[in-house]
């Protein structure tokens, strides 16, 4: 673990280019990984979220979208973000992951796939500080994935071409970091639209995810879920 000096110049080095929260330095918690016990403990519950919300636990997996195995980038460079909105979350080593599924009554067609991600001290930061650099580079880029055939069987080789928009977002209260995009599958106007928010609260990622096609834009994740979903992580990384 790097001494404490340097991890706090690091941290205000990455609030100045990326626009994140800072941590006091004397928290000594935000270093501290979650188990995994600790952190589906950490998850939101129809309790936590009140009348209107339904929440389903999922299994983590690393599926891609439906229909294709596991989506790999042309360019390197591009992959974090990929990544970050397929399911499973980023591919960088999570040592627990939670996933979720929240549905509201007001839009039963409308979901947000929430993923919790724990990491060691420091992993967090520089995930989310490799993805706030991924937009410059990779305003277009193209994938390529195994189809999936409906009996279950690898079907042809399928390539996707992207379009990548960083979003403006402010950092949720309670989180130290935030970032968010909207990623374009340019097949046809039938094709996903996927929105993403990165949400950092010490050595935790909460992912919020939603889709949409080009006829109708992935809406912002819920703010009231984003919210809950922070305290809930900030609360377990304290101890309480």
């Amino acid at each position: 673990m790097p001494h404490r000096p340097l991890r706090v110049l690091r941290c205000a080095l990455l609030a100045l280019a990326t626009g994140c929260a800072t941590v006091t330095p004397s928290s000594e918690w935000t270093d501290r990984p979650l188990t995994a016990d600790r952190l589906r403990a950490a998850a939101v519950t129809d309790g936590d979220l009140g009348p209107g919300y339904h929440v389903t636990p999922v299994a983590p997996g690393r599926e891609g979208v439906q229909g294709t195995g596991r989506r790999t980038s042309d360019v390197a460079a591009c992959q974090p973000v990929l990544d970050a909105v397929d399911p499973g979350g980023p591919a960088s080593g999570p040592i627990a992951e939670t996933d979720l599924s929240v549905t509201l009554a007001a839009d039963p067609g409308g979901s947000v796939h929430t993923g919790l991600l724990a990491f060691g001290p420091g992993r967090a930061a520089d995930i989310q500080a490799e993805l706030d650099r991924v937009p410059a580079q990779c305003g277009s880029f193209t994938s390529t994935a195994q189809g999936v055939t409906a009996a279950g069987r690898k079907g042809a080789v399928v390539r996707t071409r992207h379009r990548l928009a960083r979003l403006d977002t402010p950092t949720p209260e309670g989180a130290d970091g935030a970032t968010a995009f909207i990623l374009t599958d340019e097949s046809d106007s039938t094709s996903p639209v996927r929105r993403a928010l990165l949400a950092r609260t010490g050595t935790v990622l909460a992912v919020f995810s939603t889709t949409g096609t080009g006829k109708g834009p992935a809406p912002a994740p819920d703010a009231g879920l984003v919210r809950v979903q922070v305290a809930k992580v900030r609360k377990a990384q304290q101890g309480r």
